[in-house]
């Protein structure tokens, strides 16, 4: 009696794989694109072509252009392919961790650095884009918003040490936070005075220290 004939099982690992890596390319090119031509000159064709993906694919799995363009935010915020809530980002447990408040600074300089780094061209492309785009106005608004809401976290983690200055407020020092690690200082310091990376993240770290700090 024959035996019977064994099915091989479906191993999905390497188009799941591939799809990732597609998904990749895109953001990549998508990154590119916007940083070079803006966001109303870029077409959802040309992130196609020049990713090597089928347009519907990139619809189908990623979503509208301003949807792309959203996820293309959130994905330089946290520095990796997905979005991660602020709670959840390494250098959070790391300032978390550290007993110094300067220390604590120094870490959250560092963070700050790498993400204005990823963000820069795309902000500065939102920021063009929104006057004439409601979809990225709203957009614009929420990340401006959000920045706002996350201030208050890092205030807290100062406050927890008692080494914020007696004469601030919380207030006072959220906003100061706010305005001082703000995406434009950073362009306006590394585009318009050409400074590197590290001179931004060691003058973050320390003027913040001698604004907050007792």
């Amino acid at each position: 009696m024959p035996q019977p004939v064994k099915r091989r099982r479906y191993d999905a690992t390497r188009r799941q794989q591939a799809a990732a890596e597609r998904r990749q390319k895109v953001l990549e090119v998508a990154v590119e694109l916007f940083a070079q031509r803006g966001y109303t000159q870029t077409t959802m064709a040309d992130i196609a072509v020049e990713a090597g993906v089928a347009l519907d694919t990139i619809y189908a799995t990623i979503g509208t252009k301003p949807e792309l363009f959203r996820l293309l935010l959130e994905t330089a915020i946290s520095g990796t392919g997905e979005v991660v809530p602020v709670l959840d980002r390494d250098y959070v447990a790391r300032m978390r961790a550290e007993l110094d408040p300067a220390g604590k600074l120094a870490i959250y300089a560092a963070a700050l650095t790498e993400i204005h780094a990823r963000l820069a061209p795309l902000y500065r492309a939102l920021q063009a884009a929104a006057p004439e785009s409601p979809e990225l106005a709203t957009i614009w608004q929420n990340l401006l918003a959000r920045r706002a809401r996350n201030m208050p976290l890092l205030i807290a983690e100062l406050e927890r040490t008692n080494a914020l200055r007696p004469e601030l407020t919380t207030q006072n020092a959220v906003d100061t936070v706010w305005a001082i690690n703000s995406t434009e200082v950073y362009v306006l310091l590394r585009n318009q005075r050409g400074w590197t990376e590290a001179q931004y993240e060691s003058w973050l770290g320390q003027t913040l220290a001698r604004l907050l700090l007792n």
